[in-house]
């Protein structure tokens, strides 16, 4: 697979989640290792939407460690009960704030996130094993779009 996926920035993001899918789908056939896909969706996803911040958090134990990211600066450990990523991992369900200031124990990793969604990542028994945590420095940045369109490319890893 090439190291470049190939959509229009200029795209609407319902667009670009059409033309993302089936690549990414396709740049994760070719790679068995979990880490290194969730990498590079972290990596298209940042780059294709411009989010503040996107990456993953690993469930480990009784809490979410800090996976492959991409922006700023992140909390390396999140905890149950606390946050938007726990209560999607709680959940087990996608989780959309649109202004984080008014979420109950929301975690602020970084002042300039104003909006954010949460995606559950599950293995084949249906548990959740991590999540995808996409800020947004711009209020009710996210919609059904995003939740469709991000739980399609899930779908792929």
């Amino acid at each position: 697979m090439s190291s470049s996926l190939a959509v229009d920035l200029s795209l609407p993001k319902e667009e670009k989640y059409k033309v993302l899918q089936p690549q990414m789908k396709a740049l994760f056939e070719g790679e068995s290792n979990l880490i290194a896909n969730m990498a590079n969706c972290a990596a298209v996803l940042k780059e294709a939407f411009g989010f503040l911040w996107c990456g993953f958090y690993l469930v480990d134990g009784d809490e979410l460690v800090l996976g492959p990211f991409q922006g700023p600066l992140a909390c390396t450990r999140l905890y149950k009960g606390k946050g938007v990523c726990a209560a999607a991992w709680e959940r087990n369900e996608i989780v959309l704030v649109p202004d984080v200031e008014a979420f109950p124990g929301h975690v602020a990793c970084s002042s300039a996130s104003k909006s954010e969604i949460v995606l559950p990542l599950r293995n084949t028994a249906g548990e959740v094993i991590a999540v995808l945590d996409i800020d947004s420095d711009v209020l009710n940045d996210f919609d059904h779009i995003d939740q469709v369109g991000l739980a399609s490319i899930l779908n792929c890893l």
